[in-house]
């Protein structure tokens, strides 16, 4: 059977103990705070948000040009030469009119 301390010295022992587990926690709670806070400052950077989005636009443009197998698409190539043949020949042609 456990003791409930009722006595003055046994429940200034537990006071401090709970005091001092209480300090822990918030210093402990400040340190994740911080860390989180550094991490955000660090991921909203501008240069870190330009390297995520080129690495994004990177990683897009391999999907879409090579298979699940490493391979190149051919005929997704082939279609995207054509668009800027087709490109390059209107600019030639209105280019003329002018």
């Amino acid at each position: 059977m456990s003791e409930i301390p009722n006595r003055p010295s046994d429940q200034a022992a537990l006071d401090s103990r709970s005091l001092t587990a209480l300090e822990n926690d918030i210093t402990a709670t400040r340190d994740r705070l911080a860390r989180s806070i550094d991490e955000l400052t660090e991921r909203v950077r501008p240069d870190n948000l330009v390297a995520s989005q080129v690495a994004r636009a990177k990683q897009g443009f391999y999907d879409a040009t090579h298979d699940e197998r490493g391979e190149l698409r051919t005929e997704r190539l082939a279609v995207a030469g054509a668009v800027v043949v087709g490109l390059i020949v209107l600019k030639v042609v209105i280019g003329r009119r002018r």
